[in-house]
């Protein structure tokens, strides 16, 4: 209950091979180790495979150990090997024995690559929270996390695996496909600045589409500006729709029923392509999309940028978020630079964003719209003339700092076009 994990996944080993066929050796070995490491060897099993299209079977087995367990598998054919040690240490710390038991195991078979995994298990008093703990990675060497009081949606839409959590911190939080999306706690520091620093740059926006934004956070935001007439919310996925209207009106507080917004359950790219064909134009387009990696890939792309140009009146401008300068800096400079292939400016801005675990980087694309212009008088009177003061992160002064770039993450924009004052 209370003890060491280890793990151990070997790659192209070079001992020699009797090593991973021979169930007399392979055990040998393990029982040596375990020996020589002063842990105490209570039962074992082994198993040899039959040979299979003419390569040797490979051999799994396990030592039951007073303190636990060993057990190994082999895979001749690929030269691989996965070691799995866990000592219990309520009595006594084995914590250095168990290490020198994997690591005698693993240098007998010489591999090439080794990746390590080390856990600690259990309290020895029960746990300290039971509150469930979600990790979610940045890049492949950093990974971030919450914990939640309790699951109230775990369901297949169809088109993806939809998580409603509840967690004393961030209230009710969507999760898609195991990323995390929007919290009741943090919306606001995403769909502020998605939304407002496009828009208020924008001298009269009436007119505007978001692609994506099934949660109604964006919309909520958008429709505050008094100007806008229309908005058109095209998502993939109507049963993020059907949540957010069940779960999340803390969220889109009502957007979502609005008589100027317009919602569509269908692919983003084909409505875009509809309305080009139609000569349909917006003032602004916003991508609210879900990252790159995911089904949404196809959309942040050089072509459908172009299409959501074809689609911009003049003076208009497509707003999308571009990743983690930090963790993922080729993504976000190869989508400023498929967007500076074009429109004459790209703008990049960004903010931490504590539900995505990271500082974040948003651009703003347009022929002619310049948000860095803006002054903090030119924001505030705009505000005010517009009846937007229900704000929780973007304010006059946020907007030039929103804009005003680390060095590392102005090195992966194209050249600016204007400079903040």
């Amino acid at each position: 209950m209370q003890g060491l994990h280890l793990t151990a996944d070997l790659y192209r080993c070079q001992s020699d091979a009797t090593l991973l066929t021979d169930e007399a050796v392979l055990a040998g070995l393990c029982r040596q180790a375990t020996l020589d490491a002063g842990l105490t060897i209570v039962g074992e099993k082994w198993h040899t495979f039959p040979d299979y299209q003419g390569q040797p079977g490979g051999v799994t087995g396990m030592l039951l150990l007073a303190e636990s367990h060993l057990a190994v598998h082999t895979w001749p054919e690929r030269g691989g090997v996965t070691l799995d040690v866990y000592v219990c240490n309520f009595e006594a710390d084995n914590s250095v024995r168990a290490e020198q038991l994997i690591t005698r195991i693993e240098t007998a078979f010489q591999p090439a690559q080794c990746q390590r995994q080390r856990l600690m298990r259990g309290e020895r008093d029960g746990p300290a929270s039971d509150r469930e703990l979600l990790l979610e990675p940045l890049d492949e060497g950093a990974e971030y996390g919450f914990r939640f009081d309790r699951r109230i949606l775990d369901r297949d839409t169809g088109l993806q695996r939809l998580e409603l959590l509840e967690s004393r911190e961030l209230g009710l939080t969507l999760r898609l496909d195991g990323h995390l999306m929007t919290s009741e706690a943090d919306e606001a520091f995403y769909h502020e600045a998605l939304i407002h620093p496009a828009a208020l740059a924008h001298p009269a926006p009436r007119r505007a589409l978001i692609v994506g934004g099934g949660d109604g956070g964006a919309l909520e935001e958008l429709l505050k500006h008094r100007g806008i007439e229309s908005v058109t919310l095209v998502e993939l996925d109507g049963g993020v729709v059907d949540v957010a209207r069940t779960h999340l009106t803390s969220i889109h507080r009502g957007s979502l029923d609005d008589p100027r917004a317009t919602l569509r359950i269908q692919d983003g790219a084909a409505f875009v392509r509809e309305c080009g064909a139609a000569g349909r134009t917006f003032d602004l387009v916003y991508l609210d999309l879900t990252d790159p990696e995911t089904p949404a890939g196809p959309l942040y792309t050089r072509a459908f940028f172009e299409a959501c140009r074809d689609i911009l009146a003049s003076g208009g401008a497509l707003v999308l978020h571009l990743g983690a300068p930090f963790h993922e800096p080729g993504q976000v400079s190869g989508l400023a630079a498929a967007l500076d292939e074009v429109f004459a400016q790209v703008h990049g801005y960004g903010l931490h964003i504590p539900l995505y675990g990271s500082y974040w980087a948003l651009a703003v694309a347009s022929d002619s719209l310049d948000p860095v212009a803006l002054t903090p008088g030119d924001v505030e009177a705009r505000l005010r003339s517009r009846g937007i003061g229900d704000l929780q992160v973007y304010s006059p002064e946020f907007h030039g700092a929103l804009f005003a770039l680390p060095a590392r993450y102005r090195r992966l924009m194209p050249a600016p076009v204007s400079v903040p004052a």
